[in-house]
């Protein structure tokens, strides 16, 4: 099993590569913007930038959830990760709807019939953006994937996010260079609607590893699966578990020999323990009770 630095590691690693991408970025998107007379692409630069804020939201709550457990918090600080990631639903929930009143706004002013034609160096930085920003995404989706965070998990989206924009923005500049300036409000907000939906996705999945929601099914098959194997068990009598931010807590009722001394019966117990422990990295304790058979 890894060790719980190596946790932190690599979320830390990860959010510091997003914020040296997005200081990137966002300079030379809002560069590019001036450079080429594009309100969209300038925009796009801003949202970039603010991406730095949800990255180190990231790196602080993961930090926290990997302190060590104390007197007044004995079970750890794992669900710290969760509020990081209900922190990032909100910063996702409110590029959302910015850039769908954005949107709303130039439809009903008809803004975009005035707009000036944009210059092609502005359609270049929308098409480098999406492209490292669907990079960004993939590499810390991976890497949340690997070490189980929620954090980086919700980061992720938000680069997605960010490649969605600037899909609007390409669209919206391509169309304004061909005289047809209303298709970057019309993506914009099939985007804002894409983008609400992940911070609700999100917001939704933080909330269950907060409220003591259960493991998948799958998991719990496999734990009662390995429990069952272990040597003098009869049978698992119940079985429930419960997430803890990126862990989880298990609490299994085995049956054994009722006429086993307390030694015995002990012994069971504390391989069914440590086989669970060992074979499922994310189960941070299990508490095994033994139940006489008859």
């Amino acid at each position: 099993m890894k060790k719980e630095s190596s946790f932190e590691a690599v979320a830390t690693r990860v959010s510091g590569v997003s914020i040296v991408v997005n200081l990137l970025l966002a300079a030379f998107k809002f560069a590019a913007g001036v450079i080429g007379r594009s309100g969209a692409m300038i925009s796009d630069a801003v949202h970039s930038s603010s991406d730095v804020f949800g990255s180190l939201i990231v790196i602080v709550g993961v930090r926290m959830s990997e302190k060590a457990s104390d007197k007044d918090h004995p079970y750890g600080h794992e669900r710290m990760e969760c509020v990081a990631s209900l922190i990032l639903a909100g910063i996702l929930a409110a590029a959302g709807f910015s850039i769908g009143k954005e949107a709303v706004t130039s439809v009903v002013t008809r803004s975009y019939e005035t707009a000036a034609a944009p210059g092609l160096v502005a359609l270049i930085a929308a098409a480098v953006s999406i492209a490292v920003k669907e990079g960004m995404f993939w590499y810390t989706r991976n890497n949340a994937v690997r070490i189980r965070s929620s954090a980086l998990k919700a980061e992720a989206w938000h680069h997605r996010s960010d490649a969605l924009s600037s899909v609007g923005a390409l669209i919206g500049i391509g169309g304004a260079r061909l005289g047809a300036g209303i298709l970057e409000p019309a993506a914009s907000i099939v985007i804002c609607l894409f983008i609400l939906k992940v911070a609700v996705d999100i917001f939704r999945e933080a909330v269950d590893n907060m409220v003591d929601h259960a493991c998948d099914a799958e998991t719990e098959s496999a734990i009662r699966r390995s429990a069952s194997e272990e040597e003098g068990v009869v049978r698992v009598d119940r079985l429930r578990t419960r997430q803890f931010g990126r862990r989880v807590y298990v609490d299994i009722e085995i049956a054994a020999d009722g006429d086993l001394s307390l030694r015995a019966a002990h012994d069971i117990a504390q391989r069914v323990h440590d086989t669970i422990e060992q074979r499922f990295p994310e189960v941070k304790h299990i508490m095994v009770h033994v139940n006489p058979s008859d």
